[in-house]
Formats: C-alpha cells, structure tokens, sequence
C-alpha cells in the first residue's frame, strides 16, 4: 500500500488516506455500536440458564438468582430494562450469543482461553475450580489417571470438556461422553442415579445440589480455581467497558459481598447425615405438620416453606420437643412468649406452630424501613433465636464498626462479637452467644433450599 501510494499524485493520495481513514472508523464504529444499539432500544437482552447459580424462579414466582441479581444492577446502571432468554445448556447459551441473539451471556461462564479466541470478557466476579463428582459406594477415581474407564459424562461445549481435553494428552485411555442435551445439574443428577459413574462441575454447583443428592462425593479437584465472567461479541469494546465501570462501583459498594452471601454463605460444610435425616423427616413427619405451616403462613403472610424449615431448626418437627432453657414446643416458645401470644399449650403442634409464625411477623415487623428483605428475614430470625434486645446491641455495634446495621452479611461478622468481653460489657443487654445466631440461620436457609427442591421432586 505504500509503494502503490508513493506512485499516485498528491491529490490522489489525499483522496485514497482520507478514504482509508473513514474506512477505519465506520468499521470501528459498526463493529462495536452494541452498546449504542442496547440504549436506543432500552433493552439488554441477556442470554442465561435456568439453575440455583444463575437464574430461577423462587416460591414466590419471582426471578431471582445470582446472575439476575448482578445484570439487574448493571441494567439499571446503563438505563435499560433487561430481557432473558433461557437456554437449556452452556453451548447453546454460547452459540446464540456468536448468533447475536443477544447482548451478553450470564449464566456462570468460566474464563478459557479458547473462549477468548471467540468472545469478550467482562470482569472476574468470581473463581471456582472444577471437581470430579462421582457416587458413594459406586466407582471412586482416587486420582486423574483413575478416570480411564469410567463411565464419564459432561455437558458438550463446557469447560469441563476442555479440561478433560488437556488431561486426554496425558492421559490417552481417558474416554468420556460430551451431552449437547443435558445441563450439568442434570448430569448430577444422573450420577445419582447410577445412571453414569461420574461427571465433573463447578464447586459451587456441587455445594448446592450434593443437599439434593447426599450420596454425591468430590474424589479432587480436577483444575485450579478458574474465572467465572460475562461473556460478549468479540466486536462489543464498548459494552464490555461499560461492565468494568459498573463492576468497580458494585464490588467498592459490597453488594458483590451481598450477592455471594445471599446465594453461597448460607450452605455450610456439607453434612451427609444430616442432610439425610431430613430428607427422611421430610417424608415422614412433614406431610403431618405440612396443613398448619400453610396456614400459618397464610394467616401472617410469610414464606411456608421458610416457616416449615424454621419449625425443624427448632424442633425437628418434634411437637413435644424441650430444652435445657424452658423452651418447649415445635416452634421452642419460651413461657412468657406464649402467655403473650395466648397459647396455652405449648406441646399443641397447631397452637405452637401458629404462635411461632405470630411472633416471627412481630419481628419482621419492628425492624427500620430501611431493612429490606431478604435482610429483614434473616435478622428477624436471628431476633427469634438470641432475643431481640442482642440483635439491637449488634446493631449498635455494627455502627460504631463502620458497618451496616441493616444487611445480613455485616450483621453475621459482628454478632459473634458479642461473646468477647471488649465489646459486650460496652452494651445494654451484655454477653451473648453471638455465633449461634448465625448458624441458627445458615442452617434454616438451607433447610429452606433443600425442602423447596423435595416438594418439586
């Protein structure tokens, strides 16, 4: 191009640089007007999957999810309102975004570099690593090389098939079938089952479904940690700076923290056997008590399937169950909460279950405007468990920390403060056993998540 150029007369030259300039920026400006284009239309249409770590529906039918979470704040930063489109797995999420069926994919894409080849990258809001998931009592790989001969299934156009990929190298007998019609919590599922030996997931999917299917175990992590990101068209600079300024501001502000805790925290260290106990208490007990949490709930507008679970953390749905402290009951009143509420009998299932659910909607109701929900749920329950006169001196605490005395994920580091004596003796109500609160939550949440999925089975 230069020597043609050297060869044409000024004019020409002139003519033949300016033509090539506004070349370059027309390209530029056709190749990267995606973000102009969600303005104008006022709409971001995101492109996910319908699971626990993305995107579903809760008991109330609302959207919900971490991924719905962060796109709604990232919508609302940009000025739009958003669209979903639901695919059933990550390879048909991918090829609709090269498509241009929609702006950018959310549904917990992990980082690769033959991704990056095809799609622009947002920033890293998270790192999980891959594990091997295979079932208890059934063919446990002890290491990589120990995969060869397994019955082994992935979701076709994961990463877990490029990392299978690059072990394959190393290992050549390793063998595995790549599923175009199945999502990786189906594939749990069928390992379950006994229908496959193993398959491989991300941590976080494995945390949430092994309280569906206890039976599962990790044999190893098959990568390192790896990033989880949005993904966009490779021409799409400019929507993918926009994500790296919102993001700044989303994570400085906490409610990364918030989103993390909301969806992931709450999910103790698995236990088999309790989750197993009450599965079975599900199938046993529960179908009894099940008419008057409904009701209940019904009667004090709350969350039936959040009072059941918090009717088992209190009693394992045990009607004559007692403490140590005096608290009886299937919802554990205390004498004079239950002279206050009008009941009677406190070892009535129905007259403890309604009680409960009365002082619980008491609780939510006495908290600031300012606490929004799920925040105000989870502080009233914490309110039931250690008292509400604890609950306001954590408050209290939380302030003088430079912490927020209305969100759950600050509340939870200061109440177990509460029980050292630099901090308690400075409060109205003193000592506390600050750290049962916040397990006496984490454990309800999860009995709430694990009880919602067996009433769908």
């Amino acid at each position: 191009m230069i020597n043609y150029l050297f060869k044409l007369s000024l004019q020409q030259k002139f003519f033949v640089t300016i033509l090539i300039g506004f070349s370059g920026l027309l390209g530029c400006s056709m190749g990267d007007s995606s973000l102009d284009a969600i303005k104008a239309s006022g709409k971001l249409v995101v492109l996910t999957r319908n699971a626990p770590t993305t995107y579903f529906f809760d008991s109330n039918e609302q959207a919900t999810g971490p991924e719905y979470d962060m796109v709604e704040s990232f919508a609302a930063s940009l000025g739009v309102r958003t669209e979903y489109k639901l695919f059933a797995t990550t390879e048909e999420i991918l090829e609709a975004l090269e498509q241009g069926q929609g702006d950018l994919a959310a549904a917990g894409l992990t980082r690769t570099q033959d991704r990056e080849k095809r799609f622009r990258f947002g920033p890293v809001y998270q790192e999980v690593a891959e594990q091997v998931v295979c079932r208890k009592n059934g063919k446990i790989p002890k290491n990589q090389a120990a995969l060869a001969g397994l019955n082994i299934a992935v979701s076709g156009g994961t990463s877990y098939e490029e990392s299978l990929r690059l072990l394959q190298a190393s290992h050549p007998d390793l063998l595995w079938q790549a599923d175009t019609a199945l999502n990786t919590e189906q594939l749990l599922e069928k390992v379950w089952l006994k229908e496959i030996d193993c398959t491989v997931a991300d941590a976080n999917i494995v945390a949430i479904n092994r309280r569906y299917f206890p039976e599962l175990i990790v044999t190893f992590d098959l990568t390192k940690p790896r990033p989880l990101a949005w993904a966009v068209d490779a021409d799409s600079g400019a929507l993918q700076k926009a994500m790296k300024i919102w993001f700044k501001k989303f994570q400085s502000q906490g409610k990364m923290d918030q989103v993390i805790e909301r969806y992931y925290e709450f999910i103790a260290k698995f236990d088999y056997v309790d989750t197993k106990a009450f599965q079975t208490a599900v199938r046993k007990k529960y179908p009894r008590f099940r008419p008057t949490f409904e009701e209940a709930a019904n009667r004090y507008d709350l969350d039936p399937i959040l009072l059941s679970a918090h009717g088992y953390q209190e009693s394992r749905w045990n009607p004559r169950a007692k403490s140590p402290t005096g608290v009886r009951g299937m919802m554990m009143l205390t004498l004079p909460t239950a002279k206050s509420l009008g009941v009677k009998n406190r070892l009535d299932p129905y007259a403890s279950i309604m009680g409960g659910a009365e002082y619980f909607s008491k609780l939510l109701r006495r908290f600031d405007d300012a606490v929004k929900n799920p925040d105000r749920t989870w502080l009233a329950l914490a309110a039931y468990n250690v008292g509400r006169g604890h609950l306001h001196d954590a408050q209290k605490l939380a302030r003088r920390l430079g912490k927020s005395p209305y969100v759950w994920s600050d509340l939870k580091e200061v109440l177990p403060l509460l029980s050292q004596k630099k901090y308690y003796k400075t409060l109205k109500y003193g000592y506390a056993r600050g750290r049962e609160p916040v397990r006496y939550v984490q454990r309800i949440r999860n009995y709430r998540d694990i009880l919602e999925k067996e009433l769908d089975k």
